[in-house]
């Protein structure tokens, strides 16, 4: 379970899926979980975000006062090695050509952390690939709030988005789940808690922890 090589799950040559991305800022053991031991379990929060998301993934085009609205857009990044797919692609119309502008619906409001804006960087830097023009700007629209939550794409945005990237693909090319770290707020709200089991693995390994400070400490006072 947990702990496990899980080396039948995502393959280090595979694209890292934008969703994926979400799951590595939220925890990367839950990321790991998911996308490597291939463990998945709905509970009232993922569920809400499954109805949510059954808008979006009609898929189709709109247009309308000049702006084309794409919904399920297939997006992909050579260069990160992420693919996946966007709720929706607004393509604005400008004097040098349309510019683009990802939104992604979320069930809830707002988080504390910052993995749906992670995830939304991550689809405009395949926009920008895909299409050689700056995505500066996207939209979270939140189902609690029914409002959208403007999400300017600046570079300290930018630079965690792909440190993300790293990180997971690091995860994912050594086939190994994270042990878990202490057992955090977030966790309780955590579709995986039982299957993750947080504070059974994280005893052996805290307490593994604990040894090799004190074998350290009395190394350093032998004289």
């Amino acid at each position: 379970m947990a702990t496990g090589d899980g080396n039948d799950g995502q393959g280090a040559g595979e694209p890292i899926p934008l969703s994926a991305l979400q799951h590595a800022v939220y925890c990367l053991r839950q990321a790991a979980l998911i996308h490597i031991e291939r463990l998945w379990a709905d509970n009232r929060f993922t569920a809400e975000g499954n109805v949510l998301h059954a808008v979006a993934d009609k898929g189709g085009s709109r247009r309308a006062r000049g702006l084309r609205r794409v919904m399920s857009l297939p997006l992909a990044s050579r260069r990160l090695n992420l693919s996946g797919v966007a709720d929706v692609v607004e393509f604005l119309p400008g004097d040098e050509g349309e510019t683009t502008f990802p939104i992604e619906y979320k069930r809830g409001k707002p988080k504390l952390h910052r993995a749906d804006e992670v995830q939304l960087c991550a689809q405009a830097l395949c926009l920008e690939e895909m299409t050689g023009r700056p995505v500066p700007e996207g939209a979270l629209f939140y189902a609690e709030t029914k409002r959208r939550l403007a999400v300017p794409f600046d570079a300290a945005l930018r630079r965690q988005t792909e440190d993300v990237v790293g990180e997971l693909a690091a995860v994912l090319a050594s086939g190994r789940t994270p042990p878990p770290t202490v057992k955090r707020e977030r966790c309780r709200a955590c579709s995986l808690l039982e299957l993750c089991r947080p504070d059974i693995v994280a005893r052996p390994v805290q307490a593994w922890r604990a040894r090799m400070v004190e074998r350290t400490l009395a190394a350093e006072a032998a004289p």
